[in-house]
């Protein structure tokens, strides 16, 4: 089961990335994906900047460097103005939210599930965050009250249009402080 870090949503946008230091003296800016799917880069044309307010923008360029994403964006051409970009999200529309494989969900449609006990339909709360921590993935319930691995055998049954999800909770799980 995987969950892509996928796009954090705003509205009808989604976020893809976040832009970090300049790079270079050409406007060029780093940036942490927020994908697990990099092919997306390449393919971008048009991006809205999410800071203090949104901003539509040309992308010229994108490509990886040391692991890095580095965006050359129309119009920004120097360092202090790259400066100006620090900590924008980089957002598309959410009809340009990449396909995903069967049994990969999006951070931002698990967040907000109710979760059901799979046998007693038992409301045991709802997920408010997703935790990656190098292992599986943690469903975060009720803001940290109970965290929850976000794997086939605990998870048997994820609806995120439906925003419900059912799991079979191992003994004492619930138990844990």
């Amino acid at each position: 089961m995987n969950s892509p870090a996928g796009p954090a949503r705003d509205g009808e946008w989604i976020s893809i990335a976040v832009l970090g230091r300049p790079r270079g003296n050409r406007g060029e800016v780093t940036a942490e994906s927020l994908s697990s799917k990099p092919e997306r880069f390449s393919q971008l044309k048009k991006v809205r900047l999410l800071g203090e307010s949104p901003v539509d923008c040309e992308v010229e360029e994108v490509w990886q460097h040391g692991g890095m994403l580095i965006f050359k964006f129309a119009g920004v051409d120097s360092i202090s103005e790259a400066e100006k970009l620090r900590g924008a999200e980089v957002q598309v529309p959410l009809a340009e939210r990449v396909e995903l494989e069967p049994g990969e969900y999006f951070h931002c449609d698990v967040i907000g599930c109710e979760v059901r006990d799979s046998v007693s339909d038992r409301v045991i709360g709802r997920v408010t965050n997703f935790e990656e921590y190098g292992g599986p993935p943690l469903l975060e319930i009720d803001s940290g009250r109970l965290m929850i691995p976000f794997v086939k055998a605990i998870c048997v049954d994820i609806q995120p249009q439906s925003k419900l999800i059912r799991v079979n909770l191992p003994e004492g799980l619930e138990d844990l402080p």
